[in-house]
C-alpha cells in the first residue's frame, strides 16, 4: 500500500486530542470585531470539536493526524 499524502493546509487547521477527537478553530474572529461582544469573542477564541459528520472527511485529508 503506498503512503498517503497529507493536505498541508488541513494539517495546519486541525489537531487531535488525547482521546482522538479532532479539534478546530472557530471562524469570524479576524475583522469587524467592534460590533462583537467580548463574551462572544472569548468563546470564538476557544477550540471546538469537529462534528461527527465531518470527521471522516478531515481524517481523509490528514491521514496521519
Amino acid at each position: 500500500m503506498p503512503k498517503l499524502k497529507t493536505r498541508k493546509s488541513a494539517a495546519k487547521r486541525f489537531k487531535v486530542t488525547g482521546k482522538g477527537k479532532i479539534m478546530r478553530l472557530h471562524t469570524r474572529l479576524n475583522h469587524l470585531m467592534r460590533k462583537k461582544r467580548e463574551a462572544r469573542v472569548r468563546r470564538l477564541r476557544q477550540e471546538a470539536v469537529v462534528d461527527k459528520t465531518m470527521e471522516k472527511r478531515v481524517r481523509r485529508l490528514v491521514p496521519y493526524l
